[in-house]
């Protein structure tokens, strides 16, 4: 055996055995009473174990300079305080921007109890209540004295309290939940005073023998007993209509401490449980189905090419899940379906490969000459196409959240894992089958035997439907103005539940009706027991309580929620626009380079625009919507198309050493020709995994794999008929 392909064996050996070892166990290991009993390398995200994630806004307009630079941190941290004592695992709390909080609470099920633990301000204020009835009666005439405010009790009494806090939650040591054995065991909160506030306490109650104290929460009224007598202890009780829930919660957010300044939900992103299960299991089987089909696709045709292909394959995806699990990444729904992706992409390189050995055995090369000739032309395509895709992830990574930087992650792993495995691993296998005398030919399938189509002369009648598609989808695109996006990029609350029967549009109309949105968007899916309802304001309680009315006899489970602010909206669609642009622009300028010629980065870049054009008005004209997952698949689109063209380019850049008497059109026809079949076959291995994803990756990713579906046809269509004709219009210009 040669020296060299010993340490390349050994490395590869290595590699498997690393990678067994950081991936295992994948997910977390649990016992027979469901609990967890080894915690799994790769974590899951909210949209596939069911969560929240809340984007929440510090309103620091009433504070002082140097309170505003302050109070987000603070923020932060009593926020931190009342969700370490919820005991949510594995929470994520962290800046963001300068007034910002981002907060993640995986496998949470209690959605309203947790944005009221979260942004409740809980400021406890202990004010004196007027004893004076005139001062009353003139404040319910609309004549309120100085130094007073109105308020109304839990009975719905009217109190005028005294604006003037003496004791305030800043004095508070303790709280907890005890019950009043003589009120039907009621709830109640009792609460302790360090010394200072002690000692304050005392005197409040001390000076004020006989008036009534209200104890004010969040501007709430929640008691207003009388002062019996002077309360030394620094101890006291706040009642209510409580449940023993809720006095927990009122616990746990006094202890934790009041807010500096009130905290507003900007974007809320809330999976429940049942469809991250769903979610789980249609991504299983899209990655099952779309793996399955590539490796027997690839075994019928290439043969034992094919099988080495697949080995290569398998390896690809128990890296990028070593490297997920060594840096403990979470795979997102997107993410799963940037590894569906990988899978078919991860093909391109073998593809790409084979058909170079086949080219190089049709000119009387032995098998050997023609492994080493294959990777040794196809590695400069295959750098090239990669690299573009990795660019567009890095945008996407750069301008996207959540789960679209789990895309960007998943995808960038799987292509750098593919390059691996496509152009080392199986290059080695092919060396040892080389070592034996018996391996002196490859025996493969090929449907497109050296193809003679004149594809630069319709070229002028591609140029005229394609524009004629493009106004077409780009008229209907501008018609429905609004319509065309999502809550991600218009603000608004999506909102999507799961009835126990079917139901119909009708009905849930008439009973949105009643609460003012009637004109709400209503769609139905499969089995007409799911429903999704979009508005443009937070309706959600409203929907549950209407539904609960209305609807008794047929309850309705809350799947997800996606609640975003309409200056979130906004900040979204601007780096979608931003991820879009910078991420052709360095597509554009990488083409450029490798080029030598700005004419190739430019027509390569027109067919791109072309793709994503045509994407978006199939999308439009399906009257479906566009969110940040569509913004990953026109990335996508973008870094596939290109990676097609840079194909062709590079057959064209090495024809024009070769065949220097040929005129450039019909170079440009024989460099398509050459590179038909693998741009043909790479884009169906492609389609393979995306039809997977389309039909079996559950609905939340339907429009993600619609919007492939139609760019990597467009990609194959805008390659061969737009981007490389187009170099010939610049080649006149040049004589």
């Amino acid at each position: 055996m040669q020296k060299n392909l010993k340490w390349k064996i050994s490395l590869i050996i290595t590699i498997v055995i690393l990678s067994l070892w950081s991936l295992y166990p994948p997910f977390a290991i649990k016992d027979k009473a469901g609990k967890v009993a080894r915690e799994g390398r790769i974590n899951l995200g909210l949209d596939l174990q069911g969560g929240m994630h809340l984007v929440l806004k510090v309103d620091t307009s009433k504070l002082s300079e140097k309170d505003a630079k302050e109070a987000p941190d603070m923020a932060l941290e009593i926020i931190r305080n009342r969700i370490d004592q919820l005991g949510v695992k594995e929470v994520a709390i962290q800046r963001q921007g300068i007034d910002e909080i981002v907060v993640q609470l995986p496998g949470i099920t209690e959605r309203d109890r947790a944005i009221e633990l979260i942004g409740q301000t809980a400021m406890l204020e202990f004010k004196l209540v007027s004893a004076d009835p005139d001062k009353l009666k003139s404040a319910l005439e609309g004549n309120i004295p100085e130094s007073y405010e109105l308020k109304q009790d839990e009975d719905g009494e009217s109190v005028l309290l005294e604006k003037k806090a003496d004791v305030t939650g800043a004095d508070l040591k303790s709280a907890i939940v005890k019950f009043q054995q003589t009120q039907f065991n009621q709830p109640i909160v009792a609460i302790a005073f360090h010394k200072e506030g002690a000692k304050k306490f005392a005197a409040l109650t001390r000076d004020n023998v006989g008036r009534r104290l209200a104890i004010v929460l969040d501007g709430v009224v929640k008691s207003a007993p009388n002062i019996r007598e002077e309360i030394p202890s620094g101890e006291a009780v706040i009642e209510g209509r409580f449940t023993p829930e809720q006095a927990n919660d009122l616990a746990i957010i006094l202890r934790a401490g009041t807010l500096p300044a009130p905290v507003y939900v900007e974007e809320e992103r809330t999976v429940g449980p049942s469809l991250g299960r769903d979610s789980v299991r249609a991504g299983l089987s899209a990655i099952g189905i779309g793996f399955a089909l590539v490796i027997l696709f690839m075994i019928l045709y290439y043969g034992l090419s094919g099988i080495i292909a697949d080995t290569a394959l398998l390896l690809n995806l128990l890296i990028i899940g070593a490297v997920m699990g060594y840096f403990h990444f979470t795979l997102t729904l997107p993410g799963i379906a940037g590894l569906i992706l990988t899978v078919g992409m991860a093909v391109d390189a073998n593809v790409l490969i084979n058909e170079r050995i086949r080219e190089e055995l049709k000119t009387g090369k032995t098998l050997r000459s023609a492994i080493s000739f294959g990777y040794s032309r196809a590695f400069s395509a295959i750098l090239d196409s990669n690299l573009t895709t990795i660019i567009a992830a890095i945008m996407l990574f750069q301008f996207g959240t959540g789960p679209i930087r789990g895309f960007a992650v998943t995808l960038t792993i799987g292509i750098l894992a593919s390059m691996f495995t496509g152009i080392f691993v199986t290059r080695v296998i092919f060396d040892l089958l080389s070592l034996s005398p018996k391996f002196t030919k490859l025996s493969t399938f090929s449907i497109f035997k050296n193809t003679k189509i004149d594809f630069v002369g319709k070229r002028k009648i591609c140029y005229i439907l394609s524009a004629v598609i493009l106004i077409i989808g780009t008229f209907i695109f501008m018609y429905r103005g609004e319509k065309n996006y999502g809550v991600d990029f218009t603000g608004g609350t999506l909102q999507e539940f799961k009835f126990q029967k079917p139901i119909t549009t009708a009905a849930i109309r008439n009973s949105l009706a009643k609460i003012g949105l009637g004109n709400a968007s209503i769609q139905q899916l499969a089995g007409n027991q799911q429903v999704i309802i979009r508005t443009y304001s937070d309706t959600y309680d409203k929907v549950k309580q209407v539904f609960a009315q209305d609807i008794s006899g047929n309850p309705a489970d809350t799947l997800r929620i996606e609640k975003v602010g309409p200056s979130v909206g906004a900040l979204l669609r601007k780096n979608a626009a931003k991820a879009l642009l910078f991420g052709i622009g360095g597509i554009l300028i990488y083409i450029a380079f490798r080029f030598k010629s700005f004419s190739y980065g430019i027509a390569g870049v027109i067919a791109l625009f072309h793709d994503v054009l045509i994407s978006m008005g199939a999308m439009s004209i399906a009257g479906k919507e566009f969110d940040l997952t569509i913004v990953a698949a026109l990335l996508t689109i973008a870094g596939y198309s290109i990676n097609d063209t840079v194909v062709i380019y590079d057959r064209i850049r090495e024809n024009m050493r070769l065949l220097r008497k040929m005129s450039f059109a019909e170079l440009i026809n024989v460099s398509i020709n050459e590179t038909f079949s693998r741009t043909v076959l790479t884009t169906l291995t492609t389609l393979l995994t995306v039809l997977a994803l389309f039909f079996f990756g559950g609905e939340v990713l339907h429009n993600f794999a619609f919007c492939l579906l139609v760019g990597f046809v467009s990609g194959i269509y805008s390659t061969i008929y737009i981007a490389s004709p187009l170099l010939i219009l610049w080649h006149r210009k040049r004589k």
